[in-house]
């Protein structure tokens, strides 16, 4: 398996880490695709910018079959202030790189390098997609809008996360559902007011508001599969401002978590039936704002196997999980991975004490440099077996890579 050498590997390090100093948010990763978009067209891709507004596709044909594979990468940061006290902290007051794309992007910048400088090692078209707002912002679906995929088709596509928890360097897979949905709500509970002392001549929407609390805790326990994974989450109830008024509404702000279509579809129809009917029984008028967020991640399985098995040939075994666990967490690949068959992988970023053992969306956390090197490595094994010179073309198979 070809590797980074150490000189390499340095200089991406190195990359990391300035990318790290310098976190942008969605939208506003100005800085980090003129930096992606230099280098590749200085290694030799042609490069297209401003799709999804600060997204960057790199591309390098080699050879004349028709195949296509994508990479993707993401490049936000967080509105999180930094507490690492690293020499490369952020230099941005209030936004950090706490969930690792600055490493995601330099692991396939790195990869990007080594196989433009490798003439021969592929033969096809390799598409690298470096995305902006994947932190809720849905950037995938803002390049995928701009028309990524009729300009750079892909056969199939993947993306790697990095992931503590899970030993430095272990390369985590998992075909079918894997990451959840994410949906939103807001609930107004519109009563009437009155004096606390008086409560009979008013319609408490706070006592309502209890009970639709409560009520929802059933969502999942009573109208959910118990093998399907599921989280209705209340995180703020905002009602009242003194203890002698009883206010004239409440408002509620929910998360709603999901891992098979169906049910993020079943759920989505009997909270809002219940909140209203809860509502009712209480005399209070109630409106449900519902907002749908980031679809079920679901990794195409012959892709899976495709990628798993190509990490089993140049890993050693401990190194590679052939199924890893779901996530209630969400990443807005999914929507990428309804356009077209794929894989989304993680790349485990340290347990204990180990540099990166740290959970992503914390103050505290770092990517773990050693992974720039392996995530590059199995970069360039997956397109050099994907598009293998010496297989026949798609044309000629009708098959995907």
């Amino acid at each position: 398996m070809e590797r980074l050498s150490d000189q390499q590997l340095q200089e991406f390090i190195a990359v990391r880490r300035d990318i790290h100093r310098h976190p942008e948010l969605a939208f506003s990763e100005h800085r980090t695709s003129a930096l992606v978009a230099e280098k590749l067209a200085s290694w030799g891709y042609t490069v297209t910018t401003g799709l999804g507004g600060t997204g960057v596709v790199g591309q390098l044909r080699r050879g004349t079959s028709s195949r296509a594979i994508g990479l993707r990468a993401d490049m936000d940061a967080l509105p999180i202030e930094e507490a690492t006290g690293a020499e490369w902290s952020s230099r941005h007051h209030g936004v950090m790189h706490a969930c690792g794309h600055d490493g995601h992007t330099a692991m396939l910048l790195a990869a990007a390098r080594h196989l433009a400088e490798s003439s021969g090692s592929f033969d096809g078209t390799l598409n690298l997609i470096f995305q902006p707002a994947e932190e809720g912002g849905g950037g995938a679906l803002k390049m995928m809008e701009d028309g990524l995929f009729e300009r750079f088709p892909c056969d199939a596509i993947f993306a790697m996360h990095n992931m503590p928890g899970y030993a430095q360097g272990q390369l985590v897979f998992r075909s079918g559902p894997t990451m959840a949905s994410s949906d939103y709500a807001t609930v107004l509970l519109h009563g009437t007011g009155g004096h606390g002392a008086m409560p009979h001549r008013a319609v408490d929407p706070l006592v309502a508001a209890a009970s639709v609390v409560m009520a929802l805790q059933t969502i999942v326990s009573r109208s959910v599969d118990p093998m399907q994974p599921a989280v209705v989450t209340v995180g703020a109830l905002h009602a009242g401002a003194a203890n002698n008024v009883i206010p004239s509404s409440a408002r509620l702000e929910l998360s709603v978590r999901a891992l098979d279509p169906q049910v993020r579809r079943d759920m989505e129809v009997r909270i809002k039936n219940l909140v209203r009917l809860q509502a009712e029984s209480y005399g209070v008028r109630a409106e449900v704002d519902w907002r749908p967020g980031y679809a079920v991640l679901v990794n195409d399985a012959t892709q899976t196997a495709r990628a798993l098995a190509i990490a089993q040939a140049h890993f050693p075994p401990e190194q590679v999980i052939a199924q890893g666990a779901m996530l209630t967490g969400s990443e807005d690949f999914a929507f990428m991975l309804e356009r077209v068959p794929g894989s989304y992988l993680f790349i485990g970023n340290g347990v204990g004490q180990e540099p990166g053992a740290c959970m992503v969306h914390n103050p505290a956390y770092d990517f773990n440099d050693h992974n720039i090197g392996v995530g590059a490595a199995y970069w360039i094994a997956l397109v050099q077996e994907l598009l293998d010179s010496s297989s026949p073309t798609t044309k000629e198979t009708g098959d995907s890579p």
